[in-house]
């Protein structure tokens, strides 16, 4: 481009209010046009101006030169990010693919249609142009937008050049400075953006639809929840954010009170009251600390052994950034992140503060700090203080403090336009804005001065200390009026002084737990631990409310839920941290080592992607567990959506149609199945054993059957129904060499109890190579002594003797609390003497059974019975409320003198089911919270 040529410039900005803004300084006094786009919130604004280029030097590589030229500036604005990243369409929806898949999933950023319109104007100006210039936000978040406005641009022009303006302000002072020093966009700062957006959704996606496809219609939410199309999101940045709060919420119940006991003693003298503190704080120990007062009681003359004198200072605040805006907005206001950011944004674009998203919390000395307090001295509030900080006489002024941190893009957020207040303004934009007025005023004023005096006594051995303090210059915190330094005025002391106290004490009290989490607190714990960045915080904190995974009281402190407990509990129980900070933090040090150049974004996400995976499948795998807590907070629900029956994870190539996966899935009743995922195209399907709790595929392939793979299940059987030599706990393969597997469906059936018989017991076996023509109907044998394999690959020793432990068909009869083989013995009773009982060996179960019940398939006393565990199919297990009654209970229910049970089984409880639900669920929480507390803190 040689100089002195006419050129067209394309400028966009990030919003329309900024293109409106920034092309009202630009074309002052040289006139402006306004036309339509494509979008009628994105105008277009023509006008003449002068810009300036870099041009490269080679005398001086790192300090380029400008020229400037004449152009016609054409300027519009997109509305924030003009792409999504979004998978391919085959993967998009929950049930197309497995989740794990999306670890590698293709992705590709695409214009949304709502936002067509804004790519239709761009393709459209650009076409006309010959330069292009960004005025994004400059942070890595606009820098990234600023590439997908180049990637549109050039797709319709490819010869445009391109630029970046750099402002903090939109002032005009800084918008003219940034036209005539035009930059290169970094395509490191996009990179790093476009690795978080790909690590977000990746993982995000994976854990979202697994969590939710698993909990959702399994369990009866809370009543906020009840929306059946609810999500149990899940997010890097999200759940770090919650185990904070949850963390906190633990420690609070785990703490336990301890009384400890302090000597107060206080001192009036000339009207004032001095409070003196012991030296020893205080002592949990009561004989000890009655001992010691009773000496001071005995001696309570005090001795005035040291008095010191001495200046304090209390420095004004750093510079504002981001965060602390935020949490001071939440300790002064009560104003959540969310709102703060919304308001200082508003603020931003009308002109009168700096851009709010910063992280830098200290000035440049060539900013020019007294030109920004002259445009204050107006005010009716702190204008004369504004003065009294320009006379150079006052000596008010002082160079502000230096907080450590600069990201090189945009100085502390600080006031660009004076306002005594506009119209249109809510009370929290005026607060906001005094906020703002008020901290940069502090951070250039002299620190408060103040003498404080200190008082040590001596009484009977035992030291006590009272401190006074009295402000002798107030400086910033005359304007300072968020901060206060109180202090309480003691009389005068001379050494050696002595006295007698006014009041001297013992006094107890109990130690007590840290407060729950509040929002300043917990943007400083973000803050700390690396997770999300000054601008996204408040997202995530919303989040964690929108998703009701966390509440806020007016105070703006937060408690977890009893979803965001035991979410956090079930992923804890796994082993794994994913709701500490690490991880996240992990990631945002290599997203800025990508911004620097030090790490490459290809590397970045192949190291993140594969140990992120790696930890969901595991995850998976422990799936019980997340099951587990669930039941500790929430009642199960019979309810089922058509995810719970079309959602499953690959097991292998459908081996008779050959065209789709089979997949492992959960039936409407709750129990397992793989089946063909083109059903009812393809009806192959293999029934489970019954008894499963929980089954996933594993990572595993099995090296025996072909055509391969065919991946390893790992299940998890209900101990109590299943025989005794079998393991609760078994890696199986679908593919017909696990004969373990066909033995403990041939045994437990693979569904709901029904009355057995001969034939049921015959149509028992199950084919593992195809079930493609066979009747869905459940088939669920009865035990028998055929039905006991002497030995499998799942069989425990120890448990083959049936001396005196078997029924009449010489299946051993097992205690269904404790797993143990029962005890025959003989009724000694006037009503039963000679008649046969079984019951457990150990003496803390109260099982009971006659031995002549058996035939009749009779229950025991305690819980129903079995041969085996059979018969105990459909009784209550963990989780289900109520339980399933069981067709094929037709014996009679007895106690233990023998006289019958009205209703159905014995129950051991003195109130209804319905009576003490809320008890037992008040248990299971107390019981679940307290395992974890345990572990962690105690």
């Amino acid at each position: 481009m040689s100089a002195g040529r006419r050129r067209t410039v394309l400028n966009v900005a990030e919003k329309p209010s900024v293109a409106k803004s920034v092309s009202g300084i630009l074309s002052r006094s040289r006139g402006l046009r306004v036309r339509d786009g494509r979008s009628r919130y994105n105008r277009i604004f023509e006008f003449e101006c002068s810009i300036g280029v870099p041009v490269h030097d080679p005398s001086n590589p790192s300090r380029p030169r400008y020229e400037y030229y004449s152009s016609h500036m054409l300027f519009t604005s997109v509305t924030g990010h003009l792409m999504e990243l979004e998978f391919d369409d085959r993967f998009r929806k929950w049930h197309s693919c497995d989740p794990a898949d999306l670890y590698q999933a293709p992705v590709r950023k695409y214009v949304p249609q709502d936002k067509l319109d804004i790519k239709r104007t761009l393709e459209e100006e650009a076409r006309k142009c010959d330069c292009l210039v960004l005025w994004l936000d400059c942070d890595r978040e606009g820098e990234n937008i600023a590439f997908e406005v180049i990637e549109v641009c050039t797709g319709a022009n490819p010869h445009l050049e391109i630029y970046r303006a750099h402002f903090s302000a939109l002032t005009d002072r800084d918008i003219l400075a940034s036209v005539q020093k035009l930059l290169k966009p970094n395509q490191l700062d996009a990179d790093a953006v476009d690795a978080r957006q790909e690590i977000d959704l990746r993982i995000g996606a994976s854990f979202t639809r697994f969590q939710t496809m698993l909990l959702r219609d399994a369990f009866v939410l809370d009543n906020a929840l009840e929306d059946r199309n609810i999500v149990l999101s899940y997010g890097p940045c999200q759940f770090p954010t919650l185990g904070f709060i949850v963390e906190r919420f633990w420690e609070i119940q785990a703490h336990e009170p301890e009384e400890f006991w302090t000597i107060n003693c206080s001192h009036t003298s000339e009207d004032v009251t001095s409070t003196f503190n012991w030296a020893r704080g205080h002592l949990f120990d009561y004989p000890c600390a009655v001992i010691l007062y009773d000496m001071c009681v005995e001696e309570p003359t005090a001795t005035v052994i040291k008095v010191s004198n001495q200046e304090r200072r209390k420095y004004p605040p750093f510079p504002l950034s981001t965060v602390e805006l935020q949490k001071r907005a939440s300790r002064f206001f009560h104003m959540s992140s969310e709102h703060t950011m919304k308001v200082a944004e508003d603020l931003y674009q009308s002109g009168f503060i700096s851009y709010p998203r910063t992280e830098t919390d200290n000035f440049s000395p060539n900013m020019d700090l007294q030109a920004i307090v002259q445009e204050q001295q107006g005010h009716p509030s702190w204008g004369s203080y504004a003065q009294r900080l320009l006379d150079p006489t006052g000596g008010l002024w002082n160079n502000p403090g230096n907080g450590g941190h600069d990201d090189k893009a945009h100085p502390p957020i600080h006031p660009t336009k004076f306002s005594a207040g506009e119209s249109r303004w809510s009370q929290d934009h005026n607060r906001l804005y005094e906020l703002v007025v008020r901290h940069f005023l502090a951070c250039v004023s002299k620190p408060a001065i103040g003498a404080e005096t200190s008082v040590e006594i001596d009484i009977a051995g035992e030291s006590f200390t009272a401190t006074g303090r009295m402000i002798i210059a107030k400086n910033y915190l005359e304007v300072y009026r968020f901060e206060s330094w109180g202090g309480s005025i003691i009389p005068n002391y001379a050494l050696g002084q002595k006295f007698i106290p006014t009041s001297l004490t013992l006094d107890s009290s109990i130690t007590r737990p840290p407060p729950l989490l509040s929002e300043s607190d917990l943007l400083s714990c973000m803050d700390k631990a690396g997770i999300g960045t000054d601008a996204t915080m408040h997202d995530h904190i919303k989040k964690l409310l929108d998703r009701f995974y966390a509440t806020k009281d007016q105070n703006t402190r937060f408690s977890p839920t009893n979803l965001g407990q035991a979410l956090v509990m079930g992923y804890d129980a796994m082993g794994y941290e994913l709701w500490k900070p690490n991880l996240r933090a992990n990631m945002e040090r290599d997203m800025k080592a990508i911004s620097a150049g030090t790490k490459r974004k290809s590397d970045f996400l192949q190291t993140c992607l594969e140990q992120t995976k790696s930890c969901f499948l595991d995850a998976r795998i422990n799936k019980a567990k997340l099951l587990e807590t669930m039941d500790i907070f929430f009642e199960r629900s019979n309810r089922y959506s058509e995810s719970t029956t079309s959602d499953g994870e690959i097991v292998r190539t459908c081996n008779q149609c050959l065209e789709s996966n089979m997949m492992l899935k959960r039936r409407p009743d709750g129990h397992f199945m793989v089946g063909c995922s083109r059903f009812p195209l393809c009806r192959n399907v293999i029934w489970l054993p019954g008894p499963i709790i929980s089954a996933s595929v594993t990572s595993q392939v099995c090296t025996m059957c072909i055509p391969g793979p065919v991946y390893k299940i790992q299940f998890n059987f209900r101990r109590l129904e299943i025989p005794p030599n079998y393991d609760a706990n078994h890696l199986g393969c679908i593919g017909g060499c696990d004969n373990a597997l066909k033995e403990l469906t041939e045994i437990c059936g693979t569904g709901p109890r029904i009355p057995s018989s001969s034939s049921a017991r015959g149509r028992s076996s199950m084919d593992f190579s195809t079930s493609a023509n066979r009747a869905g109907a459940s088939r669920q044998p009865a035990y028998s002594s055929n039905n006991w394999p002497s030995q499998s690959p799942l069989a425990h020793s120890g448990h083959n003797d049936r001396n005196q432990t078997s029924g009449n068909d010489g299946a051993p009869v097992v205690c269904n609390s404790c797993g143990t083989l029962c005890i025959l013995r003989t009724s000694n009773t006037a009503a039963n003497r000679g008649r046969k009982f079984y019951s457990c060996q150990s003496q803390e179960c109260n099982f009971f059974m006659w031995e002549d019940n058996i035939e009749n398939n009779g229950t025991g006393r305690g819980a129903s019975a079995h041969r085996g565990v059979a018969a105990r199919r459909g009784g209550r297990g963990r989780g289900q409320r109520g339980g399933r009654s069981s067709t094929s209970a037709a014996g009679t229910f007895v106690t233990a003198t023998g006289e019958p049970l009205s209703g159905g089984r014995f129950v051991k409880r003195t109130s209804s089911p319905s009576d003490s639900s809320a008890k037992e669920k008040r248990e299971r929480q107390n019981k679940g919270c307290a395992v974890v507390v345990r572990q962690r803190y105690l």
